[in-house]
């Protein structure tokens, strides 16, 4: 079971907890985005002083190692991410062929 992060969502997204979980300072993660940012500006993103917008979603989820989606909507510490990160690197045609295998095994678990 994963540990859950010290700072509950606040902001209306999970962007610091994300940083934390992959191990990271603000100051590194805007190494990761620049020239775009810097550490206070990751600072004010994660407070919610300044919008998370698509754009920022855009530069922060390859930064993280994570999709847009996920830093909105899941902390990594109260979800397996393991199975989403997955899904996200297999190509789109080969996506309904894996669904039946999972669907498979849950049936055959079920």
């Amino acid at each position: 079971m994963a540990k859950k992060s010290k700072h509950p969502k606040k902001a209306g997204h999970h962007l610091r907890a994300w940083r934390e979980f992959r191990g990271l300072t603000q100051e590194d993660l805007a190494q990761r985005v620049r020239p775009a940012t810097n550490a206070s500006v990751i600072s004010l993103l994660e407070s919610g002083d300044r919008g998370l917008s698509n754009k920022w979603l855009e530069r922060l989820a390859p930064a993280l190692g994570t999709k847009k989606g996920f830093i909105l909507d899941m902390n990594p510490y109260e979800t397996d991410t393991a199975i989403l990160e997955i899904w996200g690197l297999v190509p789109e045609d080969d996506k309904e062929r894996l669904r039946g295998i999972m669907e498979a095994f849950a049936k055959k678990a079920g």
